[in-house]
C-alpha cells in the first residue's frame, strides 16, 4: 500500500490485508462512496473519509525455477508494471488454504526496476540477493501472467491514511481464449489500525455481500493451471513400531534426518532465521551419527557419505559459530555498559560487531556456493535416493529385531560416557568435560533414534541427558569464544584498537567466569548419568528384549547385531556423475507437456 507519507524505492514491510472474492464490484463501490455519510456508525474512530484514486492496470509476471524453488521456501517472485510503478516483490505465501476472517499478514520485499527493457535480473539489492541466495544459477522462468484493473481508495481517519481499499477486475492467463477472471476486494491496513478497522471492514463485508479469499491471485491461478508445486521429496515411512526390525527402524531414522535437512535448505539459503541454519546443521550431524549408530545394517554407499556429511557440518558451522558468537555480543553486560556509549568515532563494541559481522559475511558467501556445488548435489541425490530404496531393511543383519539390538548398542555408549564423567570430575579439565560433551552427545542421539520403542522412560532419560548436554555445551561456547577472541586481539586485520583489544578482554574474562560456573555444576549434573532416569531406562531395555527362539537371530551378552560385517551395497546410487536425478516435478500443468514460458 502506497499511502501519505510512504515514499517508492527500496522497502522490507508485513502486509496487513483482508482479501475479499465478491460477485459483484458494484456493491462494495457503493458502500465507499456512502461511508462519508454513515461515519456514524463508527464514531469510535472519529471522522472517518474516503478518497478515490485513478484507476490502475497492474501487469503482474510471476516466476519461479523450473522446480519450484521460491516457492517451495514459502515466497513467490512477482514483476509488477503499471503506470506509476515499475516494481519487483519477493512476497510470502499466506500458508493456508482455509477462508479466514482475519487479515493475512505477509511479509513483503520490493525494489524497482526498468520496465524498459521488459526483464529484471537478480542483483545485489533487497529482492535480488535473497532470490540469488534461494536459486543459485538457476534461470528464472514465467510461471504465471495476471492482468488487473485496480480501482483504490484511500481511507482516511482525520488527517491519517490508514488503509487502501482496492477492487480488483482481473485475469489469470489461461490460454489464448479462456482467461480466468477474479473479483476481488483488498483492504490493506497500517498494522497499528487493525484491530480499530475491524468492525469496519465487516460492515463492508456484510453489506456489499464479500466472502474471505481462501486463495491469493498466484494461488488461484496455480490451480486454474493446474500446476503441482512440491512440497518436499518423498522419501518414505518414517514410523517406527515396537517390533520393527533394526533395518527397518534405520531406514525411518535416516528419512527422518534427510527430510529434516531438506525442510531448512531454503531457509538457510535466504538467511532471515538463524535458527533454519541452526535446525539444518543439527539435522545433519544426527544424520551423521545415524549412519554410525547404524553401520552394521547399511550398505556400503553410506561409507562414503558420512564423511560428505561431515563436511557439510564444517560449513554449515563456520556460519553457526559467529552467529552465537554475536548472539554472546548482543548479551553481553559490557554492551549495555560504558562501552556502548563511547564518544569515539567508533565503539570497541562497534568495533568487534563489524569484524563478527564481515567474518559472517564471508563465512556465509561459502556457506552458499558450497549449497549451489555439485558436491552437495551429489550428496543430497545419493541419499534421497538410498532413504527411498530403503537400505536397512533389505541386508541380512538389518533382519533382527531391534529390541534385540537396541540395548547392547545403547549400553557400550553409556558406558563410554560413565567412563569419560568420571575422567571429567576428577580432572576439572575444561578438555575431558569437552569429551564427555562428545559422549553424551552420542548416547543421546542413539536414544532419540530408538525413543519410539521405548515410550516414557526413554523420553525422560533423553531430556535429563540433553540438559546435561546443554549445559556442557555452554561451557564449550564459552571456550570458543575465549580461543576466537584471543585470535582477533593478536591476528584481526587492520589491527583493532586499543579499546577494543581491552573490551575484549572483559569480554574473554566474562566467558571465564561463566565457564568456571559451569564447570562447578557440571560435575554435578553428571550424576545424571547413574541416576533413576537411567535405571527405569536399563530396566525397560532388558524388559523388552526379545527371549531367543527358533528361527530367530539373538545377540550374546556384550555383542550387538549393529556390528556384523558391513552389507553388500544396494542398487546403483552411489556419488558418481551418473546418479540418478530425483528432482521434483517442474511447474507445468497436469496434462500440458509445454513448459512454462521464459
Amino acid at each position: 500500500m502506497m499511502i501519505a507519507g510512504q515514499t517508492g524505492g527500496d522497502s522490507d514491510t508485513v502486509e496487513v490485508e483482508w482479501q475479499f472474492d465478491a460477485l459483484d464490484l458494484r456493491p462494495a463501490r457503493r458502500w465507499l462512496t456512502s461511508l462519508a455519510a454513515r461515519s456514524v456508525l463508527f464514531e469510535s474512530l472519529g471522522p472517518v473519509g474516503v478518497v478515490a484514486r485513478p484507476a490502475v492496470v497492474q501487469d503482474d509476471r510471476y516466476l519461479d525455477t523450473e522446480d519450484w524453488r521460491i516457492a517451495r521456501a514459502g515466497y513467490v517472485l512477482r514483476l509488477r508494471n503499471a503506470k506509476v510503478k515499475q516494481e519487483v516483490t519477493l512476497k510470502a505465501l499466506s500458508g493456508s488454504a482455509t477462508p479466514a476472517p482475519e487479515p493475512k499478514r505477509r511479509r513483503e520485499v520490493s525494489e524497482p526496476f526498468s520496465a524498459s527493457t521488459g526483464a529484471w535480473s537478480p542483483e545485489a539489492g533487497p529482492v535480488g540477493g535473497r532470490v540469488t541466495a534461494l536459486v543459485g544459477q538457476r534461470p528464472l522462468l514465467q510461471v504465471l501472467e495476471v492482468q488487473t484493473r485496480r480501482r483504490p481508495f484511500v481511507l482516511r481517519v482525520g488527517e491519517e491514511d490508514v488503509a487502501e481499499i482496492a477492487l480488483d477486475e482481473t485475469a489469470v492467463s489461461i490460454d489464448d481464449q479462456n482467461p480466468m477472471h477474479l473479483l476481488r476486494v483488498e483492504v490493506e491496513v497500517q498494522a497499528p489500525w487493525v484491530q480499530a478497522l475491524a468492525p469496519l471492514v465487516e460492515d463492508l463485508r456484510r453489506s456489499a455481500g464479500l466472502a474471505p479469499a481462501a486463495l491469493s491471485k498466484f494461488e488461484a491461478g496455480v490451480l486454474a493451471r493446474g500446476y503441482v508445486i512440491p512440497s518436499g521429496v518423498e522419501l518414505g515411512s518414517t514410523e517406527i513400531h515396537s517390533d520393527d526390525t533394526v533395518g527397518a527402524v534405520a531406514d525411518a531414522v535416516i528419512r527422518r534426518l534427510l527430510g529434516a535437512l531438506l525442510a531448512h535448505e531454503a531457509g538457510t539459503r535466504l538467511g532471515e532465521d538463524p535458527e533454519d541454519l541452526h535446525d539444518m546443521r543439527v539435522a545433519t550431524r544426527r544424520l551423521r551419527a545415524a549412519i554410525g549408530v547404524f553401520s552394521g545394517v547399511l550398505p556400503a554407499q553410506f561409507d562414503s557419505l558420512a564423511p560428505e556429511l561431515a563436511w557439510l557440518g564444517k560449513v554449515l558451522g563456520s556460519v553457526r559459530d559467529l552467529d552465537v558468537q554475536m548472539e554472546r555480543l548482543e548479551a553481553s553486560t559490557g554492551w549495555h555498559g560504558p562501552w556502548a556509549a563511547s564518544a569515539a568515532e567508533s565503539s570497541p563494541v562497534e568495533d568487534l560487531r563489524g569484524v563478527f559481522a564481515r567474518e559472517r559475511e564471508e563465512a556465509r558467501a561459502g556457506l552458499l556456493e558450497a549449497l549451489e556445488s555439485p558436491r552437495y548435489e551429489r550428496l543430497t541425490t545419493a541419499l534421497v535416493a538410498l532413504a527411498q530404496q530403503g537400505a536397512g531393511h533389505r541386508t541380512t543383519a538389518g533382519q533382527q529385531r531391534a529390541t534385540a539390538v537396541v540395548p547392547d548398542l545403547v549400553e557400550r555408549r553409556h558406558r563410554a560416557a560413565r567412563k569419560a564423567a568420571r575422567r571429567a570430575r576428577r580432572s576439572g579439565a575444561p578438555e575431558d568435560f569437552h569429551r564427555l560433551r562428545i559422549r553424551c552427545k552420542r548416547l543421546r542421539y542413539a536414544l532419540e533414534f530408538v525413543a519410539d520403542l521405548y515410550g516414557e522412560p526413554a523420553v525422560t532419560f533423553i531430556r535429563r541427558l540433553a540438559r546435561l548436554q546443554d549445559l556442557l555445551g555452554g561451557l564449550q561456547d564459552c571456550q570458543v569464544s575465549m580461543d576466537r577472541l584471543h585470535s582477533l586481539a593478536l591476528g584481526a586485520e587492520p589491527p583493532l584498537s586499543l579499546p577494543s583489544v581491552f573490551f575484549m578482554g572483559a569480554l574473554a574474562e566474562e566467558a571465564r567466569a561463566m565457564a568456571e560456573h559451569l564447570l562447578t555444576d557440571a560435575r554435578t549434573r553428571v550424576k545424571v548419568l547413574k541416576g533413576a532416569e537411567w535405571r527405569d531406562l536399563a530396566r525397560v531395555l532388558e524388559r523388552l528384549r526379545p527371549t531367543p527362539g527358533a528361527g530367530e537371530q539373538a545377540n550374546g551378552p556384550g555383542t550387538s547385531g549393529l556390528q556384523l560385517g558391513r552389507p553388500a551395497a544396494i542398487g546403483a546410487v552411489g556419488l558418481g556423475p551418473d546418479r540418478p536425478s530425483f528432482a521434483p516435478d517442474p511447474p507445468r500443468p497436469l496434462g500440458d507437456p509445454s513448459p512454462p514460458r521464459a
